[in-house]
Formats: C-alpha cells, structure tokens, sequence
C-alpha cells in the first residue's frame, strides 16, 4: 500500500539516477530536470547521470565533455559518470540464470526459427536467442550495472532500448526491460525520437 502513494509524498533530499544510454535528442535528460523544480515530489532533486563509452582510454575526457554538454544546457547536476560499455561481456552465471529462468516459459525447445526472424506470437525460439546472444549480453550487464550504482536512488530514468519489430522477439525484448528494473527503486523508460528538446543560447 505505501509503494501506492510514493509518488504523493515529497522526497527530502531526493536523488534521480539519469542513465543517457543514446542521444535521443535530450528527452532523457529533460524529463528528469524536470522532476527537480518546484512542485514536483523530487523538488530539489540531485541528479546524477550516467553514461556509456566504447573508449576506456577516454573516460575521463568523454566525462568532461558529458559535464560541458550539461552546464551548456544550464542543468544542474550532482554528478557525472561515464562507464565502461558493458557490450561484448558475458553477464554473471547468477544473472544469466534468473533471466533463463524469466524467458523459459515462452522458448521453443529444439525450434531453429529459420533465420532467427520474429516468431509468430509471444514464443521465442532458440535460433532468436542465438541471434540476439551479445544484445542479451548488453542489456543484462547494463542490469547488473544498474543495480550496483542506482539501487539507491529515489528515481532511474534510462534510456529504451528500440524495439525493432519483426527483428526482435517481443518476449524477449520484455525480458530484457524486466532485467533491467527488477529489484530497483521505480524506473522510468524513456525513448525520445531524435529530435532537440534542449535548446542553449550562446
């Protein structure tokens, strides 16, 4: 029943967790500020943004420039992190059990699927699951980072994944948007499409 009324109930010294997976014009990062100003149950919010990149040797450059983007945009912030990209990495045993276990009911047991398509329906067979293997990888590593940085957090806004219908099972997809908040404070998706809702002046 409390979890019901969270959202009526101003949060002191609050804390939102912005994860900007991809530019999606700014809506990610917007939404959240928003969420900080005056009326709002995370008034006076923190805002701690995370970020991805491919480039170990540039963390620490890209995580200025991060910072620069945001005081460009005049959105302030408490803190800006830019991380490894999880991409490529195998999830921990423990990870890739519970999200077996979550997918088990819809996999076709010994059905290749043809070319790992969309299948018909909600079943994912074996060939999607072998198609679809590093993406797994990704947003499940991505779970496993969310949870070791945010689960503190009072809000997590990220960035969705893009659902690519007729290219990506639909109970999979889910699967790996469950992965990614199970066990976490309330979590917020969003997907902007490309277009600039920030604007700065120079």
């Amino acid at each position: 029943m409390a979890d019901m009324h969270r959202f009526q109930t101003r949060v002191r010294h609050g804390l939102i967790d912005v994860w900007w997976l991809y530019d999606d014009g700014g809506l990610t990062l917007l939404i959240p500020y928003l969420l900080t100003q005056q009326k709002s149950y995370l008034e006076g919010a923190k805002l701690r943004v995370f970020t991805l990149s491919g480039k170990k040797r540039q963390l620490d450059r890209e995580q200025h420039n991060m910072a620069a983007l945001l005081n460009k945009f005049r959105i302030s912030y408490a803190q800006v992190n830019v991380l490894p990209d999880p991409a490529h990495k195998r999830p921990s045993a423990k990870t890739m059990a519970r999200f077996n276990h979550l997918i088990e009911p819809f996999v076709v047991k010994g059905h290749s699927g043809g070319s790992g398509r969309e299948a018909e329906g909600p079943l994912i067979t074996e060939a999607e699951l072998k198609a679809h293997e590093e993406k797994t990888w990704k947003h499940l590593r991505l779970a496993e980072m969310l949870k070791r940085y945010s689960a503190n957090a009072d809000l997590i806004v990220v960035t969705l994944p893009v659902p690519r219908r007729g290219l990506v099972n639909a109970s999979l997809y889910l699967g790996w948007l469950d992965m990614m908040s199970r066990d976490l404070p309330p979590t917020l998706m969003i997907r902007g499409n490309q277009q600039s809702v920030l604007t700065f002046y120079s």
